[in-house]
């Protein structure tokens, strides 16, 4: 029988091979591998992706009354204010940062953005948080019980930020809702990161919608609209245009990243969301998305749902940016009759690719306009807008 002889050199030259090799299949798996199965702590991380004035306060209300979701609003917007860089694109990489932080319940990375000595108001809008209202964040709220902003600003305002973290741990989803980011690319390693679960849900408006809403907040947006713009010279009564311009282009560049040929880690990651087709049928429409997110719907949330959007009339200037209860098929309609045709022709023609890929029809008049019998939203293709992952179930903890 014949001996193989091999010398010390060879036999640490093929243990290297073998663990290159290793190497090489590890990342390859990390990079290629869709994220079907749940990281072991069984959290579901889900970031709500819209733009401004785009009905994502309502959703993100959806999201933060549910007694398993932990929810915190815009943290984008510290560090937007915070660093001093007119540019979106500059800032994409630290806001993603510290996405990826909060999304693992890691306060200490929002920190550096807040003053020398805060607490949980430091916090941007965060009593719009229930989870913020109640233990172990606060004690005012039970936590299958809805919150009053109102009554948490002034109980709860004094609370540390551990308190904060301690309460994100102890929820089976955490959600983070988002207007500050114009593509998918600089997101990429949060849906691939093995301790995340992310799921994205794409809130999409009518732009001539969101023009007319942004008008009447239009002094609330200033600072932001130089960051969108990166500080082009552009005439003032021009911004708003290029604005809502950049916001249908990044729709448009989110979208078809995640349908047309995507990574494979995008796979059932993705949904997106008419804000139009959520007020015409609430239930199914945020049933379909706790469904995609593994959440199940409540009897005393679909009662609240419900009282929210179907009130009367479509609210005041001062309540654009509260959740009071309006008819919402009007608030979506609104724009039909109050924002002038030649802005409404302006818009369509920014907007135009953005319009005809998430299906808004244009109009050609002032009358056909203000003929509200004339439906302007197309038929939606399920296939069209999202994907779909395999159901999956994740305990609630209440």
């Amino acid at each position: 029988m014949p001996r193989w002889r091999i010398n010390l050199s060879t036999m640490i030259f093929l243990v290297i091979l073998q663990g290159a090799a290793v190497v090489l299949f590890y990342g390859w798996y990390v990079q290629f591998s869709p994220c079907g199965s749940s990281p072991s702590n069984g959290k579901v991380h889900v970031l709500l992706l819209s733009s401004w004035r785009s009905g994502s306060s309502f959703m993100g209300q959806v999201f933060s009354q549910h007694p398993s979701v932990f929810y915190l609003m815009e943290p984008a917007w510290h560090v937007w204010t915070k660093l001093q860089t007119p540019s979106a694109r500059v800032l994409r990489m630290a806001v993603r940062d510290l996405l990826r932080n909060i999304f693992q319940c890691d306060f200490s990375a929002v920190e550096p953005y807040l003053p020398e000595r805060h607490n949980v108001s430091s916090l941007f809008m965060w009593a719009h948080s229930r989870a913020l209202c109640s233990p172990p964040a606060c004690s005012l709220t039970p936590r299958n019980q809805f919150s009053n902003r109102t009554q948490c600003a002034h109980a709860c305002d004094a609370y540390g930020l551990q308190g904060v973290q301690e309460a994100c741990g102890t929820y089976s989803h955490v959600v983070l809702k988002e207007v500050r980011f114009f593509e998918l690319e600089s997101l990429y390693p949060l849906f691939q990161d093995p301790s995340l679960d992310l799921r994205i849900i794409h809130l999409v408006r009518d732009p001539r919608a969101v023009m007319r809403s942004r008008e009447e907040s239009a002094a609330s947006f200033m600072k932001d609209n130089v960051i969108v713009l990166e500080q082009r010279n552009i005439p003032a009564a021009d911004v708003q245009y290029h604005v809502m311009q950049e916001i249908c282009r990044s729709h448009v560049r989110i979208n078809e990243r995640a349908v047309l040929k995507p990574p494979p880690f995008l796979k059932g990651r993705y949904k997106m969301v008419r804000y139009e087709d959520v007020v015409r049928n609430p239930l199914e429409e945020i049933n379909d998305m706790f469904e995609f997110v593994g959440l199940k719907m409540t009897n005393d949330l679909q009662n609240w749902i419900y009282r929210v959007t179907h009130g009367k009339g479509t609210g005041t200037r001062k309540e654009a940016f509260e959740i009071t209860s309006r008819n919402a098929n009007d608030v979506s309609q609104a724009w039909r009759n109050t924002l002038p045709y030649n802005k409404v022709k302006r818009v369509q023609e920014m907007c135009k690719g953005a319009m005809s890929l998430l299906g808004y029809r244009t109009v050609d008049s002032e009358k056909e306009q203000k003929k509200l019998d004339i439906d302007l939203l197309v038929p939606r293709e399920p296939y069209q807008f999202s994907w779909l992952p395999t159901k999956t179930e994740h305990p609630s903890n209440t």
